[in-house]
């Protein structure tokens, strides 16, 4: 036993309260003894270096997690900065560099300059292509505007096919000469496997106003690119405050579209299109018309387009589709054609990229009690021979609903027999421009002649499109053309003078020329 005034119990006491204090390091001394206490002593110090093995190795997890949530953090802000296709800045990105170099221009007097780039040619590209190239050409994309940039600029992909640039601090004249170097850069061929491709792009430039914001600045190249567009391919266009009222008109036309297409704002006429043996009209080709409430007739080669880019084609598609057969089936009841008559229905490409379109033309059909080989749709050239796996499916689909198939403008630069041996069609329409010269050119009729056994060696029949004279009538007719359509026969009509059309045919079946 040890006594009560024994030294070390204060001591040992001392110690204890230093590691409740977290004092691990501190230690008791081991008197010579080595009796009762010293062994309590002893203990205590052993605790003491256990405790602090654990504090230590907690430390240093505390540590190593502290760390990681860093990184981590760090991670997710570059991710939420970063597209993750292209690795470059995305949209919040740009925003903020945007910001950023307004605020620096405040300070030093000179300002940003943005440039916004939309690529021409992506979307046939995706389409034809598949997604797996798509990316690739948005990735090659990205890097030659990175190379095309000096190093102080932010490059940025907003989405799509929309990409951005952010001058910190340039001038319009250096703005305009990297954006050249660009428009150079990606005018070159993009390689993919077993095959190239070439992707413009239109520029809108925006060097900002008097206290701009991002989005203010961002909108305005937006404004200037769309302008850009307008003007043609790889173009570069600064934004003038008079834009904004081009992109105001443009955008309450759309707005009146889409009130026209869900109230009957729209017409339909119809161009007749003709036996040329016997003069019969066989079907006609339904063709919209827009009468605008203000602005008077709208030719479709101005408003389509403007549905195509506001997302409005397939409902402008699925009206045209209706209104069409129902037109048909009241001639069928007024007794004025025979089940030889078609009505032909223009379609876009975006109407084959939905399956839902071929449900749109079973429903017609069985609404109305059309025959479906009544119907003939039309799709241009380019749309049927460089489509996708997913055109030729809804072709496949169609056919299978029994409507015809014919493929307009052909001829314009795309043809292609071996495609047309494969592709479920019935007929061409061959492009006005095959017959220009025909009656004036002497080397023409052997050209159209040419056209026609390609067509015929297909299987097909070929409609000769934009007959004007009775001249070009008779030539077709002599080097053995069946159908035609233009001027010479009728210009396209609203449907109550089809009856007249209709009724002026030769009742007998000898050559109308």
């Amino acid at each position: 036993m040890f006594s009560d005034e024994d030294p070390r119990l204060s001591q040992l006491l001392e110690g204890i309260v230093r590691l409740a204090s977290g004092d691990l390091s501190s230690r008791i001394e081991v008197s010579a003894n080595r009796d009762e206490l010293d062994a309590i002593i002893m203990g205590t110090n052993l605790l003491a270096e256990d405790l602090q093995v654990i504090y230590e190795e907690l430390e240093q997890r505390v540590q190593i997690r502290t760390r990681l949530l860093h990184e981590a953090h760090l991670e997710m802000q570059q991710m939420a900065m970063q597209d993750p296709l292209t690795g470059l800045a995305n949209r919040s990105a740009l925003i903020e560099a945007l910001r950023s170099a307004l605020d620096a221009e405040r300070e030093a007097g000179e300002g940003p300059v943005i440039l916004l780039l939309d690529l021409d040619a992506f979307k046939s590209i995706n389409d034809t292509l598949g997604h797996t190239a798509g990316d690739q050409v948005l990735i090659t994309v990205g890097e030659r505007i990175r190379g095309a940039v000096r190093s102080s600029d932010v490059v940025a992909r907003l989405g799509g096919d929309e990409f951005a640039v952010v001058m910190p601090s340039a001038s319009p004249d250096q703005a305009t000469i990297v954006a050249h170097r660009i428009l150079a850069a990606l005018k070159e061929p993009i390689e993919l496997p077993g095959r190239s491709v070439r992707c413009g792009a239109s520029i809108g430039l925006s060097v900002g106003g008097e206290n701009p914001t991002p989005e203010d600045m961002l909108m305005e190249a937006d404004v200037a690119m769309y302008a850009s567009k307008a003007e043609g391919q790889s173009r570069l266009h600064r934004f003038e405050p008079g834009l904004l009222l081009v992109r105001r008109l443009r955008s309450q036309l759309v707005e009146d579209l889409r009130t026209a297409i869900r109230s009957s704002g729209l017409t339909l006429y119809y161009q007749p299109v003709v036996e040329l043996g016997t003069g019969r009209i066989e079907g006609v080709e339904a063709l919209i018309r827009w009468n605008h409430p203000k602005r008077g007739f709208i030719m479709p080669d101005e408003f389509i387009p403007l549905a195509e880019e506001a997302g409005l084609i397939s409902e402008l598609g699925l009206w045209v589709l209706r209104t069409a057969v129902r037109q048909l089936r009241g001639w069928i009841d007024d007794g004025l054609v025979d089940a030889r008559f078609s009505v032909r229905i223009n379609i876009s490409a975006t109407d084959l990229q939905s399956l839902q379109f071929i449900e749109d033309v079973r429903t017609v059909l069985k609404e109305t009690g059309v025959q479906p080989d009544q119907v003939v749709l039309e799709l241009t050239e380019v749309a049927i021979v460089k489509g996708n796996e997913l055109d030729r499916y809804s072709l496949g689909g169609l056919r299978g609903l029994g409507v015809g198939i014919e493929i307009d403008d052909f001829g314009t630069g795309y043809s292609s027999i071996s495609y047309l041996r494969r592709l479920p069609v019935d007929r061409v329409k061959v492009d006005r421009s095959l017959i220009t010269g025909l009656g004036t050119d002497p080397n023409q009729p052997a050209l159209v002649a040419a056209v026609l056994q390609l067509v015929r060696a297909c299987g097909l029949e070929a409609v000769w499109e934009g007959v004007e004279t009775a001249e070009q009538a008779q030539i077709l007719l002599n080097l053995g053309c069946l159908s035609a359509q233009g001027y010479y026969f009728s210009r396209p009509v609203p449907p109550e003078k089809i009856p007249a059309l209709l009724a002026d045919q030769p009742e007998s079946a000898s050559p109308k020329l």
